[in-house]
């Protein structure tokens, strides 16, 4: 998300969970098997699907990630932190390390109420779609013809092989970036290093300024990159719009012999 996207603010239950405690909540998607890694802190470390847990396991165990598990814990004890505890990795249950073909990486979690769900840019159904998300319809519709959909849900993007992940994973509600610089930066900068280093082509997506600084993380003559401004009112006139990003990550697909993405989200 975007500061353009503040004015978006939803209804939605205002679930107050901490990510590092015993709850025993599960994702709302049909989950994989799931590795527990415990921290020195005692506290119960973030669920990973077993494949992720292989590539990404040494990140919990080191010294930046444990200052990050304390830092949110305390945020969860004083207020409410989004996306809620059981949703914060759904991304990684919802897109298998093995099935991963697109990476779109996102800057911030929406930070208001029923919004954020561990995707990024997504909303749940329902929930009134941000502007970010509803240019990216929009050129949606102006690259593929496809009608602008009623839901922001981005799941079935999801599912195809498309890993959808912010570059920080937590943030305080209603403040936006206010988990900005502690930690989680390094911990996603090894999530687009690990799907980097897969043998099988991956179409990277990235949009504004911050996210094309991560493209020093992609070989590109193994992988292909698509940049573009973002999608963001502020910029969205500045290159995104006409950029056909949709049709182009497809190219790319056909290119590497892997099926195409079905971009058609309910109507």
């Amino acid at each position: 998300m975007t500061y353009s996207d503040l004015a978006s603010s939803h209804g939605g239950a205002l679930v107050h969970r901490d990510i590092f405690s015993h709850s025993q909540h599960s994702l709302a998607y049909p989950s994989r098997r799931a590795t527990r890694v415990q921290s020195s802190t005692n506290m119960c470390a973030m669920k990973l699907p077993d494949d992720w847990q292989k590539v990404l396991g040494p990140e919990l165990e080191k010294p930046y990630f444990k200052d990050l598990e304390a830092f949110v814990a305390g945020e969860r004890a004083k207020g409410s932190v989004f996306p809620p505890e059981d949703e914060v990795f759904s991304a990684f249950e919802l897109t298998p390390y093995d099935k991963v073909r697109v990476l779109l990486l996102g800057q911030d979690p929406y930070h208001d109420d029923g919004q954020a769900h561990g995707l990024c840019f997504s909303v749940k159904p329902g929930i009134r779609k941000p502007p970010s998300l509803y240019n990216m319809l929009l050129e949606l519709k102006s690259d593929l013809a496809l009608p602008v959909a009623k839901s922001g849900y981005l799941v079935p993007w999801a599912k195809q092989g498309m890993l959808m992940i912010n570059a920080v994973l937590t943030v305080r509600a209603h403040e936006p970036n206010s988990h900005k610089d502690r930690g989680w930066e390094s911990f996603t900068d090894a999530v687009i290093s690990a799907v980097n280093a897969k043998s099988t082509p991956v179409v990277f997506v990235f949009w504004g300024g911050y996210a094309k600084k991560k493209g020093k993380l992609v070989d590109k003559k193994k992988h292909h990159v698509i940049e573009s401004a973002h999608p963001s009112p502020l910029s969205a006139n500045s290159g995104f719009f006409g950029s056909t990003p949709y049709s182009k990550i497809n190219e790319a697909l056909a290119k590497y012999g892997t099926p195409a993405i079905d971009w058609k989200l309910d109507e």
